[in-house]
Protein backbone atom coordinates (compact mmCIF):
# COMPACT_ATOMS: atom_id res chain seq x y z
CA UNK A 1 0.00 0.00 0.00
CA UNK A 2 1.25 3.48 -0.77
CA UNK A 3 2.37 5.61 2.14
CA UNK A 4 0.96 8.84 0.74
CA UNK A 5 -2.47 10.24 -0.07
CA UNK A 6 -3.19 10.15 -3.81
CA UNK A 7 -5.47 13.19 -3.52
CA UNK A 8 -3.68 15.60 -1.18
CA UNK A 9 -0.15 14.23 -1.44
CA UNK A 10 0.29 14.00 2.32
CA UNK A 11 3.27 11.86 3.33
CA UNK A 12 4.69 10.72 6.65
CA UNK A 13 6.53 13.37 8.63
CA UNK A 14 9.31 12.74 11.09
CA UNK A 15 10.02 14.09 14.52
CA UNK A 16 11.09 13.14 18.00
CA UNK A 17 9.33 11.21 20.74
CA UNK A 18 10.10 12.80 24.09
CA UNK A 19 9.92 10.54 27.14
CA UNK A 20 9.14 11.57 30.70
CA UNK A 21 12.87 11.79 31.41
CA UNK A 22 13.15 14.01 28.30
CA UNK A 23 15.16 11.54 26.21
CA UNK A 24 14.49 12.04 22.52
CA UNK A 25 14.14 9.22 20.01
CA UNK A 26 13.13 9.42 16.36
CA UNK A 27 9.57 8.64 15.40
CA UNK A 28 7.33 8.84 12.37
CA UNK A 29 3.94 10.55 12.10
CA UNK A 30 1.86 8.68 9.51
CA UNK A 31 -1.21 10.23 7.85
CA UNK A 32 -4.52 8.46 8.46
CA UNK A 33 -4.72 6.55 5.17
CA UNK A 34 -7.74 4.60 4.00
CA UNK A 35 -8.09 2.38 0.92
CA UNK A 36 -11.46 3.40 -0.55
CA UNK A 37 -13.54 2.59 -3.62
CA UNK A 38 -15.31 5.47 -5.33
CA UNK A 39 -17.90 5.17 -8.10
CA UNK A 40 -17.05 7.31 -11.14
CA UNK A 41 -20.32 7.74 -13.08
CA UNK A 42 -18.72 9.02 -16.30
CA UNK A 43 -16.60 5.86 -16.61
CA UNK A 44 -19.26 3.50 -15.20
CA UNK A 45 -16.77 1.87 -12.85
CA UNK A 46 -15.26 1.98 -9.40
CA UNK A 47 -11.80 3.40 -8.78
CA UNK A 48 -9.74 2.43 -5.76
CA UNK A 49 -7.72 5.20 -4.14
CA UNK A 50 -5.48 5.42 -1.10
CA UNK A 51 -6.66 8.62 0.54
CA UNK A 52 -6.22 10.37 3.84
CA UNK A 53 -9.28 11.42 5.79
CA UNK A 54 -8.67 14.96 4.56
CA UNK A 55 -8.62 13.57 1.01
CA UNK A 56 -12.04 11.98 1.59
CA UNK A 57 -13.38 15.37 2.67
CA UNK A 58 -11.85 16.95 -0.45
CA UNK A 59 -13.64 14.39 -2.63
CA UNK A 60 -16.89 15.11 -0.82
CA UNK A 61 -16.47 18.85 -1.41
CA UNK A 62 -15.15 18.92 -4.99
CA UNK A 63 -16.71 15.73 -6.33
CA UNK A 64 -15.07 12.51 -7.46
CA UNK A 65 -15.10 13.51 -11.15
CA UNK A 66 -12.88 16.57 -10.64
CA UNK A 67 -10.55 14.85 -8.20
CA UNK A 68 -10.23 11.70 -10.32
CA UNK A 69 -9.34 13.77 -13.41
CA UNK A 70 -6.56 15.49 -11.45
CA UNK A 71 -5.26 12.18 -10.03
CA UNK A 72 -5.15 10.66 -13.52
CA UNK A 73 -3.17 13.64 -14.84
CA UNK A 74 -0.67 13.33 -11.99
CA UNK A 75 -0.29 9.57 -12.52
CA UNK A 76 0.34 10.09 -16.24
CA UNK A 77 2.93 12.79 -15.56
CA UNK A 78 4.91 10.32 -13.48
Amino acid sequence: MTTYCEVTGRRPTFGKAVSHSHRRTSRRFDPNLQRRRFWVPSEHRFVRLTVSTRGIKTIDAQGIEAVWARVRRERAAG
